[in-house]
C-alpha cells in the first residue's frame, strides 16, 4: 500500500485556476511589446521589458509586495506560463531557423561559431568558479552569454532550476552587455576595418540578443547584416545541444541508505529536456521550405509573445531584496564573459577567414 511518502504524479492544475495568473502574464507580455513598439527601438526586446515590468508590479505594487508574493489566485497560472507555456515557446523558437541559414554562413563561420560557444561557456564556467558565483547563477550566464542572451537564460533554467532572481539577474547582464556590444562594435568595426562579411559574423558570434545583432550589423550595410542575421541565428542551433549537455550535468552525487553499495555515490537520472527535441524537430520542418510565409509569421509573433509571458512570470516571481543580495561578483562574472566572447571571436575571424 502506497504511504503518504510515496513519489507521484502530481494533479494536473484545475483550468478555472490558471486563468489570472495567465492573464496578468498575458497583460505585462502585451504591455510590453506595446511599449517596445512606441520606444522606436529595434534593438529593444518585449523579452527584457516584460521581465522588468514583472519586477516592478512584484515589487513595487503596494497590494502586491505588501504580501511578498504575487498572490494564491495568480500562483497556478503562473506557474503553468513559467513550464509549459515557456517550453512551447522555446519549441516554436525552432521555426525561425534553418539548416541553409548555416550553410550562407560557410565553413569556417560555423566552425568560428562553434568554436565561441564552447570556449565562452567554458571560460564563463571557470571564471565563474574562480569568483565565487554559485553553479547554477554561473551556468545561466554562461548559457546567456555564449548563446542567445535571454532566451537561453529562460531555456537553461528549465534544466539547471535556479533561483528567480538568479534568472533575473542572468537576464539583466546579458541585456546590458549585449546593448554595450550593439553601441560599441560598429564603432569599433569601422577602426579596424572588417569587411562586410567579417563585421557580420563577428556580431552574429558575439553579441548576445538577435535584436541587438541586426541593429549592430545593418549599420554597416546589407551585406553586412545579412551575414549578422545567419551567422547568429545559426548560432542559436547550438541551443539544443548545450540545454542537453546541461541537463545530462546536473544530477547531483550524493549517498543514500539504499544504495546497495556502502558508501558509493548515487547519481539520481538527470532531467531530460524533452521539449529540446520539439525545438529540433521545428527546425528540421523550417528548413524544408514547407511552412507558408503567412503561418511563419504568425509562429514568429506566437513564440514571442509566450516567451514574453513566461518572462513577466519570472518578474513577478522575483523578489528585488533577494536579487541585490546576489552581490557585483554575478556582474563581474557577465562582464567577463563579455569580454571573452567579444576579442575571441574577434580573433578567430582575423586568423581564420
Amino acid at each position: 500500500m502506497p504511504t503518504s511518502s510515496s513519489p507521484h504524479r502530481p494533479a494536473p492544475p484545475d483550468p478555472k485556476r490558471l486563468w489570472p495568473g495567465l492573464a496578468l502574464a498575458a497583460a505585462l507580455a502585451g504591455l510590453a511589446f506595446g511599449l517596445c513598439a512606441l520606444s522606436g527601438i529595434p534593438a529593444l526586446s518585449p523579452l527584457v521589458v516584460a521581465i522588468i515590468l514583472g519586477m516592478v508590479v512584484r515589487n513595487l505594487v503596494p497590494a502586491v509586495s505588501a504580501r511578498m508574493a504575487p498572490g494564491p489566485s495568480v500562483a497556478p497560472g503562473l506557474a503553468f506560463c513559467l513550464r509549459r507555456v515557456l517550453r512551447a515557446g522555446i519549441v516554436l523558437l525552432g521555426l525561425q531557423l534553418t539548416v541553409q541559414q548555416i550553410g550562407a554562413v560557410g565553413a569556417a563561420g560555423v566552425g568560428i561559431l562553434i568554436a565561441c560557444v564552447i570556449a565562452t561557456f567554458a571560460f564563463t564556467t571557470w571564471l565563474g568558479r574562480m569568483l565565487g558565483v554559485s553553479r547554477e547563477l554561473t551556468q545561466l550566464i554562461a548559457a546567456g552569454s555564449s548563446i542567445c542572451g535571454a532566451s537561453a537564460v529562460i531555456a537553461a533554467n528549465t534544466v539547471t532550476r535556479a533561483r528567480d532572481e538568479d534568472v533575473a539577474y542572468a537576464v539583466a547582464c546579458v541585456t546590458i552587455f549585449g546593448s554595450a556590444s550593439m553601441v560599441l562594435m560598429p564603432v569599433a568595426g569601422t577602426w579596424i576595418g572588417l569587411g562586410a562579411y567579417r563585421f557580420g559574423l563577428w556580431t552574429g558570434a558575439s553579441i548576445h540578443e538577435v535584436a541587438q545583432v541586426v541593429a549592430a550589423a545593418y549599420t554597416h550595410g546589407q551585406t553586412a547584416g545579412e551575414f549578422g542575421t545567419f551567422s547568429k541565428l545559426a548560432r542559436v542551433m547550438m541551443l539544443a545541444p548545450v540545454v542537453i549537455y546541461m541537463g545530462a550535468r546536473s544530477a547531483p552525487s550524493h549517498t543514500g541508505a539504499s544504495n546497495p553499495v556502502p558508501n558509493a555515490p548515487h547519481r539520481t537520472a538527470p532531467p531530460v529536456p524533452w521539449f529540446v527535441f520539439g525545438f529540433i524537430a521545428m527546425v528540421c520542418l523550417a528548413s524544408t521550405g514547407v511552412v507558408p510565409a503567412a503561418v511563419d509569421g504568425v509562429a514568429r509573433t506566437v513564440t514571442q509573445a509566450m516567451l514574453a509571458m513566461a518572462l513577466a512570470a519570472m518578474g513577478l516571481e522575483t523578489d528585488l531584496r533577494k536579487l541585490m543580495a546576489c552581490g557585483l561578483r554575478p556582474a563581474a562574472l557577465g562582464a567577463g564573459a563579455w569580454a571573452f566572447i567579444s576579442l575571441f571571436s574577434l580573433t578567430l575571424i582575423v586568423l581564420l577567414t
